[in-house]
């Protein structure tokens, strides 16, 4: 059984951003999945884009290298680090279509707000928030080279301009990439993106789906006995006395 490859931005604003979704990922997912942070730090000389002044993340343009660290071979998973999995996301990956290119939650809509978290502005563009969670079939994404990450504008990138047409993205149900704040509470998002800002910034600390934030946040610290486990080997025990 292949792991499912998940790409995640890593971003020194929101570190604990980046191990809280990692643990909700595992606590859901039914099936091996392998990280790899996309953290500047770790790229070498591959990505030597200067940093914009109107990004608000660090990983902002380097997502687009998922394909090629991927080697454009499978099927690869990058997420916002600012999000929390509801749901398995095997159930993603088996959306994979290889009719498309790139697949990605289609949202329509302004922000509400013009600033967002730490004082970022929040800019407004066709396909706003697609590149936040794209699921990429890379063996069709060979023209995101480092090369031309490195230097095509911010819009080619985002509003998928390395695409011969928007016929080459296929459409992920918004539960997926569900934006909170943006759109009202839903019980049934898969996934929920905490896009104006996380529950780990004080002032976005009591934003829908927050406790659940931090239950996941809390697992990632946990050391001791786990006690859904603690309680399977009590009920297997005298069945593996009889055993022996």
């Amino acid at each position: 059984m292949s792991p499912l490859d998940i790409f995640i931005g890593y971003d020194s604003q929101e570190i604990v951003a980046y191990h809280a979704l990692c643990q909700s990922i595992i606590d859901h997912a039914s099936v091996p999945v392998r990280f790899t942070p996309v953290a500047l730090g770790n790229l070498g000389g591959l990505f030597t884009r200067p940093q914009n002044a109107l990004s608000s993340t660090e990983f902002s343009f380097s997502r687009f290298l998922t394909p090629y660290l991927s080697s454009y071979r499978g099927w690869s998973l990058f997420m916002d680090c600012d999000m929390l999995a509801r749901a398995d996301l095997k159930a993603l990956f088996d959306l994979a279509d290889d009719r498309y290119a790139v697949m990605a939650c289609q949202h329509d809509y302004t922000p509400i707000d013009q600033i967002k978290f730490e004082g970022h502005v929040q800019t407004r563009y066709a396909k706003k928030n697609w590149s936040s969670v794209m699921l990429f079939n890379n063996a069709r994404c060979q023209a995101l080279t480092p090369e031309f990450v490195n230097t095509a504008s911010g819009l080619e990138l985002h509003q998928f301009k390395w695409l011969d047409s928007d016929a080459q993205i296929g459409a992920l149900p918004l539960e997926w990439n569900w934006l909170v704040g943006e759109y009202d509470y839903n019980c049934g998002a898969k996934n929920a993106h905490f896009t104006l800002g996380g529950p780990y910034f004080p002032e976005y600390a009591d934003c829908d789906y927050a406790e659940e934030w931090r239950s996941a946040r809390g697992r990632t610290t946990f050391a001791g006995q786990n006690p859904k486990s603690a309680a399977a080997r009590l009920e297997a025990a005298p069945a593996l006395r009889r055993a022996s």
